[in-house]
C-alpha cells in the first residue's frame, strides 16, 4: 500500500475488512512474540494459550463453539456499557443549545429506555448534535470515551488523548467501511460476511437469522452513508 501509495479508503470493501483484521490479529501475535523472548517462554506461551485462547489466539484458531462463546462474551462485555452510554445523552440534554435537537434526543432517550427501536429519520435528525458541545468527539468526558471504547471492544487501559484518538481512527475505519460496502452492496457479501460486518457494528449476529441481518445491516448503511465523514483519511 506504502509502495503504490494507496490509501486504506481506497481499498475495496473485502481488502479494507481483511486489512482491519489482519491488524488485529498482528497486535495478538507481537504480544505473543514479546513474551516469547525469554529463554524456554515458549513453553509458558503454549500453556497461556491454552488458559486464555481469547485474549491470546486470534479467531483463525477457535473452535466452532469458542467462536460462538467468546462472541457472546465479547457481545455482554459492550451491553455493559450501553446504560452508561445512555445517562450521558440524558445527562447533557439540557446543555444542547437548539431546542428542537433537544425535544428529539428527549424523545430518543424515552424510546431507548421503552426497549423501541428509533426509526432511521429520528435517529438523523441528532446528526448535527454530535458536531458540537456536548456531544462532539472532542468535547466527550474522559469517562464516556471509556465507555464508548468498552461498547466497541477497545481497550480502555491508555490515557485519555490516546483513548480519544483511537475511538476516532476506529469509528473513521468503520464509516470508510460503510461507504466502500453501499458501494459494493450487501447482496454481494456472504451469509458469514453480513453476520460479521453487523457484529462489528455492534449487533450480536450469532442468533439471528441471515434475512434480518441483512435488514438490519441495511439501516445501519442508511444512516451511516448520510453522515458525513471525518475530514482526515487513514494514511496507509
Amino acid at each position: 500500500m506504502v509502495k503504490h501509495n494507496v490509501k486504506f479508503h481506497q481499498l475495496s470493501y473485502r481488502e479494507m475488512e481483511h486489512l482491519r483484521q489482519f491488524r488485529r490479529d498482528v497486535t495478538k501475535c507481537f504480544f505473543l512474540g514479546i513474551i516469547s523472548i525469554p529463554p524456554f517462554a515458549n513453553y509458558l506461551v503454549f500453556l497461556l494459550m491454552y488458559l486464555f485462547p481469547r485474549q491470546l489466539l486470534i479467531r483463525h484458531f477457535w473452535t466452532p463453539k469458542q467462536q460462538i462463546d467468546f462472541l457472546h462474551i465479547y457481545h455482554d462485555i459492550r451491553k455493559k456499557s450501553h446504560p452508561e452510554v445512555l445517562s450521558y445523552l440524558e445527562k447533557v440534554i439540557p446543555l444542547i443549545s437548539d431546542e428542537g435537537l433537544r425535544w428529539h434526543m428527549t424523545e430518543l432517550c424515552t424510546k431507548i429506555r421503552r426497549g423501541t427501536h428509533p426509526a432511521i429519520q429520528e435517529i438523523l435528525a441528532l446528526r448535527k448534535s454530535f458536531s458540537n458541545h456536548p456531544l462532539g468527539m472532542n468535547q466527550l468526558h474522559a469517562s464516556q470515551i471509556k465507555a464508548l471504547s468498552r461498547a466497541m471492544l477497545l481497550t480502555t487501559y491508555l490515557p485519555s488523548p490516546l483513548l480519544r484518538h483511537r475511538l476516532k481512527t476506529h469509528t473513521t475505519v468503520i464509516h470508510q467501511l460503510d461507504k466502500a460496502l453501499a458501494k459494493l452492496g450487501i447482496n454481494q457479501l456472504t451469509d458469514q460476511e453480513v453476520k460479521s460486518a453487523c457484529y462489528l457494528r455492534g449487533l450480536n449476529s450469532t442468533l439471528i437469522a441471515e434475512e434480518r441481518c441483512r435488514t438490519w445491516l441495511a439501516e445501519w448503511l442508511q444512516i451511516s452513508c448520510n453522515l458525513k465523514g471525518e475530514s482526515r483519511n487513514e494514511d496507509e
